[in-house]
């Protein structure tokens, strides 16, 4: 059977449009999302959490200031089976009710939260006795949850970012943290070297991660108070930063790879920082 003008489905159908539409009525359709997730879009100074560890690890939280809840039938009564705190109480929808808030993409498992930011401590007020890891301009969400995720199974102090050029702290970071934006604070700056410069008067010593570095992480005399500096993906450090760090270490790779993604870079420095590092 041959198709005429606009009865002829789209070739490439949105993977909610039904089967034979048209691709007037698949953009009709997208429009309507589009539009139905723009109405549904939280204040700006709202933090979005959705998936089971960012929201309970939210909920289990006493500094997390909640102030929607959405979950479905099942999320809410694995809420209550597992005793998880819940205040306010879950408002009990079906689960496109909480995609339509959401990206397409997100894997949600029936919770929504919005909240308040945490706050962002002072750099003088961060323990000088552990390890802090200053991100210099890292933009991907995913990159910097990850990395929040390594922080908190290692016990980092605090990640030190700029307020500009790195992801803000909600949605997609928080899902990739998996329940870390609890665990780690966040300090955000606005002047990275004028930040450095002042962990540096408070006894830090500043290896910035390159892989360029004169020498092996694994070969200097580690110490802490220590701040581990990563540079952006694909640019590393910027100038500025390299200048300001007491040293610019490389990872020394064994395999054919000398370089690894910025999230597992700062894992395996965190292992190798948090076994050899002393206490000054």
């Amino acid at each position: 059977m041959a198709f005429r003008g606009k009865d002829r489905p789209t070739e490439h159908r949105h993977a909610g449009a039904k089967p034979g539409a048209t691709r007037e009525q698949v953009e009709r359709r997208e429009r309507f999302q589009r539009a139905q997730r723009e109405s549904l879009k939280p204040d700006d100074d709202v933090t979005v959490l959705y998936g089971w560890h960012p929201v309970t690890a939210a909920l289990n939280n006493p500094a997390r200031r909640v102030r929607k809840l959405l979950a479905t039938e099942n999320a809410a009564r694995r809420l209550a089976e597992e005793k998880v705190p819940t205040t306010p109480a879950p408002e009990i929808v079906r689960p496109d009710a909480i995609a339509a808030r959401l990206p397409p993409d997100a894997v949600h498992q029936g919770l929504y939260l919005e909240a308040d930011p945490l706050p962002s401590p002072p750099i003088e007020e961060l323990e000088a006795d552990g390890i802090v890891l200053v991100l210099d301009q890292l933009t991907d969400p995913h990159n910097v949850g990850a990395i929040f995720r390594s922080a908190a199974a290692f016990a980092v102090t605090a990640i030190v970012t700029t307020a500009r050029h790195s992801p803000e702290a909600t949605g997609v970071l928080a899902k990739s943290a998996s329940g870390a934006l609890e665990h780690v604070p966040l300090a955000t700056v606005q002047n990275l070297a004028r930040a450095m410069a002042e962990l540096k008067e408070r006894g830090f010593l500043l290896i910035g991660l390159d892989s360029s570095g004169e020498a092996d992480l694994a070969t200097l005399p580690l110490r802490r108070p220590l701040a581990l500096v990563l540079g952006a993906e694909g640019k590393g450090l910027r100038q500025l930063t390299r200048e300001t760090c007491d040293h610019v270490a490389r990872l020394e790779l064994p395999g054919a790879i000398q370089s690894l993604n910025v999230s597992n870079a700062a894992a395996v420095a965190l292992y190798i920082a948090t076994s050899r590092s002393r206490v000054d």
